[in-house]
């Protein structure tokens, strides 16, 4: 396919990004809601496990692995070839993010 280019300019990037920052900001809220009412609030036992709240740990992050991977097969199907090559490095980034959005989640 030789009139396909497969370079991105910056405002992909920055299209890309944006998009990003607004999935995942959805997904914290959305996903918040949805495990409210796991766990307990004061995990301060002595008998406590390592991490506080575990059920609703290993919910958010199936969860989030979940919508990632629908996110993904959703835009790989709908999106033009030329941006396809953005988008393992967001599923990378979005992965990560899984577990940076457990410090706001329990953040009481």
């Amino acid at each position: 396919m030789a009139d396909v280019q497969e370079k991105n300019g910056p405002m992909a990037v920055v299209a890309g990004a944006a998009l990003f920052v607004v999935f995942e900001v959805g997904a914290y809220y959305l996903l918040k809601f949805a495990t409210s009412g796991l766990g307990i609030q004061d995990q301060m036992q002595p008998e406590n496990t390592i991490v506080s709240n575990w059920v609703k740990t290993v919910v958010f992050l199936l969860l989030h692995l979940a919508l990632v991977i629908v996110a993904f097969l959703v835009l790989s199907n709908q999106l033009p070839r030329r941006f396809r090559s953005q988008l393992m490095g967001w599923v990378y980034l979005a992965i990560g993010m899984s577990f940076v959005l457990l410090w706001p989640l329990f953040d009481y």
